[in-house]
């Protein structure tokens, strides 16, 4: 099993910032490079498409409004991991008010490429996220 982790101090408050993105179906309003997020299961999970056409199917598994964070897991998706359980998770940061930091994580099961290029792979998902979650932030 592999594991990445990726966090990001960015200009808004925790609550702000979980406004922007403690929604399951809410990548869209920040994240580019999925452009649309269609409801399933009730709501439950979420059919991605990504700017490239392809597919990834996600299933909500834990969700805190409380402690802003949410965890899911891939049911479906073009990347060669089995297994994927991630969390995004909105923290405080004391010493800066007007600030968050963006912590996402993901664990997962290599199929067919090495732990370090699954980890590879998805602390580069994670980082551009973020970079862009900071760049609708500081609008």
């Amino acid at each position: 099993m592999a594991s990445t982790s990726v966090s990001r101090v960015v200009p808004a408050t925790p609550e702000q910032v979980w406004e922007l993105i403690g929604g399951f179906h809410s990548l869209p309003d920040w994240l580019p490079y999925i452009p649309e997020s269609t409801p399933l299961e009730g709501g439950r999970a979420r059919e991605l498409h990504n700017a490239d056409g392809e597919v990834i199917v996600e299933r909500m598994e834990g969700f805190s409004n409380r402690e802003r964070h949410y965890t899911y897991s891939i049911l479906r998706a073009p990347f060669p991991v089995r297994g994927y359980l991630s969390t995004l998770r909105v923290h405080d940061v004391p010493s800066e008010p007007g600030a968050a930091e963006v912590e996402w994580t993901g664990r997962f099961t290599p199929d067919g490429v090495s732990d370090e290029e699954a980890a590879e792979l998805f602390t580069g998902i994670y980082r551009e996220g973020l970079e862009a979650l900071h760049h609708t932030l500081a609008g």
